[in-house]
């Protein structure tokens, strides 16, 4: 249920949309978390404690394989989107608003948010600072491996807009610097970040 919200989740919120005890749904989440589907973080309030946030985690392959998006209506909308100028235009533009959009407004850093909703969408990124202070993210999976397929341009132009929302919320004034996709079977896709506050 976290990874179709696509962002963290506290205790409470997850136990009421399961119609469960708080008490019940934190022993699950802790098992889920001790197996390595989940990564537990506190997150501050202005009164009393610090509350359990969950979120899925970058390596979680449930089900024994890397996480999948959106299927067969994904491959066909790729597959019906010609890659004009004008078309790509307005996929990133797309893309940008959905962005926005996922892009989480409380998280404990916007280095936080980006690996959060790059993990949500299914991304399994790898996050690491350059020298020079530049954020260097690595995908380690392709969820939308068979729409790239279909048409990669298209697929990837949406990404890089996704990626720019996103940007554009948790922190206006970083720049996506550098946005080189690979192999969709292998992924390993690149995303530099400069002035990307940690």
């Amino acid at each position: 249920m976290i990874s179709d919200l696509g962002r963290p989740a506290g205790t409470d919120e997850m136990a009421q949309r399961l119609g469960m005890h708080p008490n019940g749904v934190r022993t699950h989440l802790e098992r889920l978390c001790a197996a390595g589907l989940l990564v537990k973080s506190r997150k501050a309030q202005t009164r009393g404690r610090p509350r359990d946030m969950w979120s899925v985690s970058a390596g979680a392959e449930p089900g024994g394989s890397p996480p999948r998006a959106y299927g067969d209506l994904a491959r066909w909308l790729a597959r019906a989107t010609p890659p004009t100028k004008t078309r790509l235009r307005e996929v990133e533009n797309a893309g940008r608003e959905i962005g926005r959009e996922l892009a989480p407004t409380d998280a404990e850093s916007a280095e936080a948010a980006l690996r959060d909703t790059l993990t949500g969408l299914g991304f399994q990124p790898a996050l690491k600072r350059n020298g020079d202070g530049a954020l260097c993210c690595r995908l380690d999976n392709c969820p939308y491996r068979n729409s790239v397929k279909e048409n990669r341009e298209v697929v990837c132009t949406l990404h890089l807009g996704i990626s720019r929302g996103i940007l554009d919320v948790i922190d206006p004034r970083a720049e996506l610097t550098g946005f080189v996709p690979k192999d969709p079977d292998t992924a390993g896709c690149e995303i530099q970040v400069e002035g990307l506050k940690g």
